[in-house]
């Protein structure tokens, strides 16, 4: 009878034991398995950092109450002037009103243009506003706005060298410096050219003025406010379409957003009422860019 007993006990625990691991939590999941239905709900916002937002990139940007714009010193769009600390320029006076319209305030980051994806990716900027070329690379990688301003690639040099550079349709033995990642460092390496990348084409520009190479491609628009007498760099020069000279047509800027972000549609319907208010091109005739602003 006592073995049998102890028998009948055993088995009771058993039954007992495999209830317990059987238990159903709230969420519908059993004991056992309840941390992986979190691990799930954890990584729902993944998706955001591979630059596809699940959710409103609009609604982001309003709850933190800042809009972070990612840019590089690139006068006549993004730039300060001396001795002050403000951001000016055309693209950041009208980041400074695509805020205004959302009701939040505006942050303008320096960033290593090489690494601007990242940056939208990861969240530490939310847009790209800063004379960026609407290339395959960029409309393949990023959510983009309509075309807001026409540019090309140009070449700069020191004036008492114009003559060695004036009509020349291949920069093969020359070394040439190019904001990495750039437009201008494409036509530079398509054009046959030793490239030399830096950070910025404000840097390229230094690299010419120290000698240190030979002459530097950049956006016409730069050229056009940097080089030449009463600017910086008084010493240079520029010439030459390089897009005409490659066969290709002018260029188009556009502001880049992470993909599928709705802020491309806010930004969209933003830019259509302040083309018809006539704020874009008094915006763009004070700096300059009447003739390259896109106004249809």
């Amino acid at each position: 009878m006592k073995r049998i007993a102890s028998l009948l006990l055993v088995l009771a625990m058993m039954l007992a034991l495999a209830a317990c691991g059987n238990t159903t939590t709230n969420n519908g999941g059993s004991a056992n398995n309840g941390g992986a239905g979190n691990n799930v709900s954890d990584n729902s916002g993944a998706g955001d950092e591979g630059g596809d937002t699940a959710e409103s990139d609009l609604q982001y940007v309003k709850d933190k109450g800042t809009l972070v714009v990612g840019i590089t010193y690139f006068a006549p769009m993004d730039y300060k002037a001396e001795g002050s600390e403000e951001w000016i320029g055309f693209d950041a006076d009208m980041a400074k009103a695509f805020a205004e319209s959302l009701d939040v305030s505006v942050e303008f980051q320096e960033i290593t243009w090489d690494y601007k994806v990242e940056e939208l990716n990861s969240k530490a900027i939310d847009c790209v506003w800063n004379g960026m070329t609407l290339g395959e690379d960029v409309l393949a990688a990023m959510g983009t706005s309509v075309p807001y301003c026409t540019n090309y690639q140009t070449l700069v040099y020191s004036a008492d060298k114009a003559a060695d550079f004036e009509g020349l349709t291949s920069l093969e033995g020359l070394n040439i410096a190019v904001e990495s990642g750039s437009a201008g460092e494409d036509a530079a390496e398509a054009l046959g050219a030793t490239t030399v990348p830096v950070q910025a084409q404000a840097n390229a520009l230094m690299e010419v003025s120290a000698g240190t190479s030979d002459a530097a491609v950049i956006d016409v628009l730069m050229a056009a406010e940097m080089t030449g007498e009463g600017t910086s760099y008084a010493d240079l020069v520029y010439s030459l379409n390089l897009n005409d000279t490659q066969g290709l047509e002018s260029e188009e800027y556009g502001v880049g957003f992470r993909q599928g972000s709705d802020l491309v549609d806010a930004f969209n319907t933003f830019w259509a009422e302040k083309v018809a208010d006539g704020t874009v091109l008094e915006t763009a005739t004070t700096y300059g860019l009447q003739d390259a602003v896109i106004l249809d």
